[in-house]
């Protein structure tokens, strides 16, 4: 049977952060725990080996595939900074217009650094996340 990769775990996210090998990629990481942790007032969790994540839902698919996964979260990866984050697609794109330089997926939105980006509209962002998840799933964790 498979496995969920990402699952939330008890590794210390500090210690993930500190491990980041980029200087600046972890300069941000911390800007981003902060940023994170003020909007959402929520404690942060590792989930897997490499992302941070705030909260927790439950999702099932019509395929009968379900998992918990984190509200909202980040990633310092090594190419780009990975934000997870699910707005409702109006209020996204409308967001984004001023958002500043990224690359976006279908619930990740990728930079290269922080200063590459409205840190005011992601605060906007993370809360626009975490209204709409909570709207449509059923939270499991604070």
């Amino acid at each position: 049977m498979y496995e969920l990769k990402m699952k939330e775990n008890d590794r210390d996210v500090l210690e993930f952060i500190e491990s980041v090998d980029h200087p600046k990629r972890r300069e941000d990481a911390y800007k981003l725990l902060d940023i994170f942790s003020n909007v959402t007032g929520g404690e942060a969790k590792m989930w897997g080996p490499s992302i941070i994540g705030y909260g927790s839902y439950h999702y099932k698919y019509a395929s009968g595939h379900e998992g918990d996964a984190p509200i909202v979260g980040f990633s310092p990866r090594k190419a780009r900074l990975s934000l997870y984050l699910m707005v409702e697609e109006e209020k996204r794109e409308a967001l984004l217009e001023n958002f500043g330089k990224y690359k976006a997926g279908k619930a990740c939105i990728y930079v290269n650094k922080l200063e590459d980006i409205d840190q005011v509209i992601l605060g906007e962002m993370i809360k626009e996340t975490v209204a709409f998840v909570s709207e449509r799933y059923k939270i499991t964790g604070s």
